[in-house]
């Protein structure tokens, strides 16, 4: 590409790739495709410790990948965008095909 316009999109797809490179945060972005969850549990489902979890939140939040609301006392994340949970689902689809 020679004009500066269409590489901009590359690196924003850099970073969102980036921001999924973690298998922890590749599982909270499943998990997360299915609905609202809170911090406590995406721990009871994927088997982690809160302060883990809670710091790959940051990093997805951070990207703009999930968001967070208040439920109460808690927090709830979700997903801001659909479209993540499919490139996550086609990338674990994908690297299963080899198997």
């Amino acid at each position: 590409m020679t004009d500066g316009s269409g590489y901009d999109a590359f690196e924003g797809a850099s970073e969102l790739l980036r921001a999924l490179s973690a298998p922890i945060r590749l599982a909270i972005v499943s998990e997360l495709a299915e609905g609202e969850r809170c911090v406590h549990e995406l721990v009871d489902k994927l088997g982690a410790a809160q302060p883990l979890v809670s710091q790959h939140l940051r990093v997805l939040r951070g990207a703009g990948v999930v968001r967070g609301s208040r439920r109460g006392r808690e927090i709830a994340y979700a997903l801001v965008d659909e479209h993540v949970a499919h490139i996550v689902a086609d990338a674990v689809s994908h690297a299963g095909e080899g198997s």
